[in-house]
């Protein structure tokens, strides 16, 4: 009886634990706003209609050394897409108003469109919400495309299909912005998954997830699967977008094993890139180029982007490599779009690019790969008759960013709890059950440094530091010299210093 109620008892508790497990994960729906672009106001397409009366459809295309691609000059420099990315459903404030909200791994405030503003269609009215709090502390964020203003708050919010229950959780009331809300978006705020040190205007603001696991005892994991390869920016309805899991990882999401890579530091989720290849070509550059300053994971840029020798060694590969004789340079930088007829398949035409990252274990790497279907983009198809495409590889001035581009090959887990991050290959990123991402390894990390990110310039937080300890001397010297300016005063009254121009009057504030 003993060893029954025993094995009784041990299945319960596998019963609890498996039923805590399978509750303790949640999956929400993403959609994809795919970007807005006009073809008729964002292109040239005086080079398709040479003669009008040469083709029925009144397109031409223009001559070239393998006949079949065209370059049409942008009139407005596509450089991101506007507003493309990944957006969820949020519940926010008593009575409930519901925005739909980017997710950001690059950034670490919660901020809502709290004014009307000429692109969004609704926001959030705080005065309609009896749960929300002033802190009366104003606050900005500069991305690397758009910037806002806004005061902070506190507020209770729900995500369907989210952990039950409301989770109060730091808001910035967007006031004022530019660059930021773009023409035909589809959502209204932006969700910043990374760590307080990015928060804005202080680390003592605490980001969302870390409010939700805090509050709601879930896992410190979350999972990001971006399925937009392939959706062109002149897509009229956002698709189904992907998911976001909160508080673990989901299998039916990825295919094969999942490698994971240190994060560094954790402010960006910053991880260590240990080499390039294009095609089979290694680009035998120093590992600490790759890295310079940082190399992070951020759904919230659209683009892979590189540091400046980088790109131009990947762009220089992949002419060398690609099947296309005087391949146009506008395409790289970002100028022209290449126009194939419909039924081309360019794809064929381009190398995999391979990305090679530290594994847990440091003397071993793994590399993922993507396909040309994943960084040659359709953006506009043109009368029906032509296939328009972009390069969706960027240059960078402030670091090697890992953005949708890439992560829309994998299934991405931010595993916070043991400071990694990891890839497996997504299984809504294939085409016929071909795959657009490979991932393998392990390989050995020989023949590079055994760090990668010594020399980079110093992170933004020890920045900090280093400013309030310098402001601290200052103003301690300031101190001394006010001492010694009034102590002269009280043994010689009639020689007291009015001079308005001291040190004093302009000390660092």
């Amino acid at each position: 009886i003993g060893q029954l109620s025993r094995m009784l008892l041990y299945g319960l508790l596998l019963l609890s634990l498996s039923f805590w497990t399978s509750h303790s994960v949640f999956k929400i729906p993403l959609k994809m706003f795919a970007g807005k672009f006009n073809a008729s106001v964002q292109l040239d397409l005086r080079p398709l209609r040479k003669n009008q009366s040469a083709v029925e459809s009144g397109l031409s295309l223009a001559s070239d050394p393998a006949g079949i691609v065209d370059f049409l000059d942008m009139i407005n420099n596509l450089k991101e897409d506007s507003g493309r990315g990944y957006y969820m459903q949020m519940v926010i404030g008593t009575p409930g108003q519901t925005l739909d909200i980017l997710v950001d791994t690059g950034s670490s405030n919660f901020a809502v469109a709290a004014a009307a503003h000429p692109y969004i269609t609704h926001y959030y009215n705080r005065a309609l919400s009896s749960t929300y709090q002033s802190s009366s502390r104003g606050v900005a964020v500069k991305y690397t495309q758009g910037e806002w203003e806004g005061e902070l708050g506190t507020d209770r919010i729900a995500i369907p299909q989210g952990p039950s229950g409301t989770i109060t959780i730091n808001i910035a009331a967007i006031l004022t912005s530019e660059g930021f809300f773009l023409p035909g978006i589809n959502w209204q705020g932006i969700l910043g998954f990374a760590y307080p040190l990015l928060a804005r205007p202080d680390p003592s603001v605490e980001p969302f997830f870390n409010s939700v696991v805090r509050q709601t005892g879930i896992p410190d994991v979350f999972s990001l699967q971006m399925c937009g390869a392939g959706v062109s920016a002149s897509t009229t309805a956002d698709p189904a977008g992907g998911s976001l899991i909160m508080g673990g990882v989901e299998p039916t999401l990825y295919q094969g094993s999942v490698w994971y890579t240190p994060v560094l530091e954790e402010w960006y989720y910053q991880v260590e890139v240990l080499k390039l290849e294009v095609g089979t070509q290694n680009l035998n550059l120093d590992c600490k180029e790759y890295n310079s300053d940082k190399a992070i994971v951020d759904s919230g840029t659209t683009l892979l982007r590189l540091p400046g020798n980088v790109f131009s060694a990947v762009v220089e590969a992949i002419m060398q490599t690609s099947l296309i004789e005087d391949f146009s340079a506008g395409f790289f930088d970002g100028t022209k779009l290449a126009c194939w007829m419909k039924g081309e398949t360019p794809w064929r035409l381009f190398p995999k690019i391979s990305i090679y990252l530290r594994a847990t274990n440091t003397s071993q790497s793994f590399r993922i790969t993507i396909l040309p279907q994943l960084y040659v983009q359709p953006v506009t198809d043109i009368d029906g008759t032509l296939d328009c495409f972009r390069f969706g590889i960027s240059p960078s001035a402030n670091g090697l960013v890992i953005g949708a581009t890439v992560m829309e090959g994998f299934y991405v887990i931010f595993d916070r709890a043991q400071k990694r991050v990891g890839f497996a290959v997504s299984t809504c990123a294939e085409n016929g059950g071909v795959p657009f991402a490979e991932i393998a390894g392990p390989f050995l990390a020989e023949g590079v440094a055994s760090d990668c990110t010594s020399g980079v310039p110093l992170r933004e937080p020890v920045m900090w530091v280093i400013a309030y300890a310098l402001m601290g001397i200052c103003a301690l010297v300031l101190i001394v010299l006010l001492i010694l300016l009034i102590l002269p005063c009280r043994r010689h009254r009639e020689g007291e210093i009015t001079d308005e121009s001291s040190l004093v009057r302009h000390r660092i504030k």
